[in-house]
């Protein structure tokens, strides 16, 4: 009796331990045909395969190139600035550089900031631009060629013979030009740098030529 009992015992174990032996699942794929796990339909769609990733790629390589392609095309602005069709850029330049010493007083012989008189500011202006240009302006008169009243432009210069000289003894770089009035910038013995014009009957009288030395 005694060792039927231990049979019976000793069968109990081994069925015991059959049906605790745990299933080992070694991905959720086979998990899922084992009906041990499942997901849903949303869970799949959120899934990005490698050919989604692949296609959103493309995507943002394409929109890049077409970003790239709109800069390559972009045109920067220009920075040179010319009031008229027919004003040559050096005249305008000329004349920007004169405006820039309004205010400086005048001083016999000078050119610069310091003080300059007439011929010497048109100096200062010219060899800005690496021009040189004769020291005197009556032989500044010389060069260039010598222009009727109406063909006058902005950039040209303007000479005179003042308090009743016999030679030209004056000079001015034009700075606008309105209808028959030439407005000149020039350096006054009594009013350094200032913008005068040929409408002023001081000017009037004592004009004499205009000179265009660029083109």
């Amino acid at each position: 009796m005694r060792k039927v009992i231990q049979v019976l015992v000793l069968l109990f174990l081994v069925v015991s331990c059959k049906t605790a032996t745990p299933t080992i699942i070694t991905s959720k794929k086979e998990a899922e045909k084992k009906g041990v796990y499942t997901y849903t339909e949303k869970t799949r769609s959120k899934t990005v395969t490698s050919s989604d990733k692949n296609a959103k790629t493309a995507e943002v390589k394409k929109s890049d190139k077409k970003k790239r392609k709109v800069i390559d095309n972009d045109v920067p602005e220009s920075d040179i600035i010319v009031s008229s069709e027919n004003e040559s850029y050096m005249a305008e330049q000329l004349t920007n550089s004169a405006l820039d010493y309004l205010g400086v007083r005048y001083r016999g012989g000078g050119t610069t900031r310091e003080g300059m008189d007439c011929s010497g500011l048109v100096t200062a202006v010219f060899n800005s631009f690496d021009m040189q240009l004769p020291r005197s302006s009556n032989d500044m008169a010389k060069v260039g060629e010598r222009l009727d009243f109406k063909d006058i432009k902005r950039g040209d210069l303007v000479f005179f013979k003042t308090n009743g000289k016999r030679i030209i003894n004056h000079v001015g770089l034009v700075v606008e030009v309105v209808e028959d009035e030439i407005k000149f910038i020039h350096s006054s013995t009594s009013s350094g740098v200032i913008i005068s014009s040929t409408k002023e009957p001081y000017y009037e009288r004592s004009f004499v030529q205009a000179n265009r030395v660029v083109n």
